[in-house]
């Protein structure tokens, strides 16, 4: 089905949608009408005919973007939707006409629509009286075309204006993301130092005193080297932390809920033994909402690892109706001011609420320490 996808075209207006099928209804009335007053010849039920069914194939495949390729079929949809005029059709095509200039707006520009237009409003001064009408009729039925083409061009514009503005907005919000993770690392970098560089100070000058006590108290000597073996394994485990804590969001191609597995699943061989769970029907997510749920759980299990001296990590991924929660619990001793510490909660927090969330973290009354975050929402197309 997926080969079939470029039918459902997201970019089409969906008023013009609404308009071509009732004109189409109205154009299908109209021919069974006239076969059954037998108002015309068999020849010209069948160009009629013939035509109304070439514009219900070409709409389905009518580009309204221009990234989508596949612009020849404009033109001919125009040229299709003017022969209704010679073919059966008087004054019933004229909206499919305006659609037709309209969709070339959207590929060509307003300044290939205004000039297709007006060469259209032009000839229907002219056209009707070649079928017995009177120039009358003809300024009558321009006029109206001009009125009419107006609207459709004002409301092309106004469109077009908001799919700029769109995609700046979209322009912006990537900046955004990318300013929003460079601050990220860049305070985790700094916490990283902070943690990493005083172990291995520590470990510097246990050496230096244990190269000093070698001879004379050669005890005290293997004591420092002995603290500083133990540190050293500490500060090794801190960087596997914060190595972990900077790997992007879609670890091996994963995103979702099976980036948060794999994330529970690097903390294996910590000295917590950690399980993840998902309920609900699991939705696909905006890449913000995934990014925040991302970073709580790593609070949560950093948090629990560093701090908490917790034996087992818990985390559980619901899907609601409207909204993704993410509650993440450990066993441990548990922390008062455990929002101060670890990536942040603070801007966590923020980042939470800025998606229309809430991100709450506290002791739990039967010991431990819960992080719950619940975020709306959004679904992508």
């Amino acid at each position: 089905m997926a080969r079939f996808d470029w039918l459902r075209d997201a970019d089409r207006p969906f008023l013009f949608n609404v308009v071509f099928w009732a004109m189409m209804t109205l154009l299908t009335a109209g021919l069974v009408q006239a076969v059954a007053t037998a108002a015309a010849t068999p020849l010209e039920y069948v160009l009629f005919a013939a035509n109304v069914a070439l514009l219900a194939v070409l709409w389905p495949t009518l580009p309204w973007n221009p990234a989508r390729g596949r612009h020849w079929v404009a033109p001919l949809f125009l040229a299709a939707t003017i022969m209704l005029g010679l073919t059966g059709s008087r004054q019933t095509h004229l909206p499919l006409i305006l659609i037709a200039v309209a969709n070339l707006a959207f590929l060509y520009g307003m300044r290939v629509a205004t000039a297709i237009l007006s060469c259209v409003v032009v000839g229907s001064v002219f056209v009707p009286p070649l079928f017995g009408s009177t120039i009358a009729d003809g300024i009558v039925q321009a006029t109206a075309m001009a009125v009419f083409s107006a609207f459709v061009l004002g409301m092309v514009a106004s469109i077009l204006e908001a799919r700029r503005r769109r995609e700046e907005a979209q322009g912006l919000l990537e900046r955004i993301r990318e300013l929003a993770v460079a601050e990220e690392r860049a305070r985790m970098a700094a916490e990283m130092h902070d943690s990493v560089g005083h172990h291995l100070t520590v470990i510097k000058m246990g050496l230096e005193n244990a190269e000093r006590f070698r001879e004379r108290r050669p005890e005290s000597a293997w004591a420092e080297v002995r603290q500083a073996k133990e540190l050293t394994v500490e500060a090794l485990a801190d960087a596997r932390r914060w190595v972990r804590a900077l790997r992007p969001l879609a670890l091996d191609g994963r995103v979702g809920s099976a980036a948060l597995e794999r994330l529970a699943a690097s903390f294996d061989g910590t000295g917590i033994t950690v399980s993840f769970e998902v309920r609900g029907e699991e939705r696909r997510l905006e890449a913000d909402t995934e990014l925040v749920l991302y970073r709580v759980l790593q609070e949560g299990l950093t948090n629990a690892l560093r701090h908490a001296k917790a034996e087992h990590v818990h985390g559980t991924l619901t899907f609601g109706d409207d909204q993704v929660a993410l509650v993440v619990r450990d066993d441990g001793t548990g922390r008062d001011d455990r929002a101060r510490g670890g990536f942040g909660l603070t801007s966590l927090a923020d980042r939470a609420r800025a998606l229309g969330g809430t991100l709450a973290g506290g002791n739990r009354p039967g010991g431990g320490f819960e992080l719950r975050a619940e975020l709306p929402l959004g679904v992508r197309a």
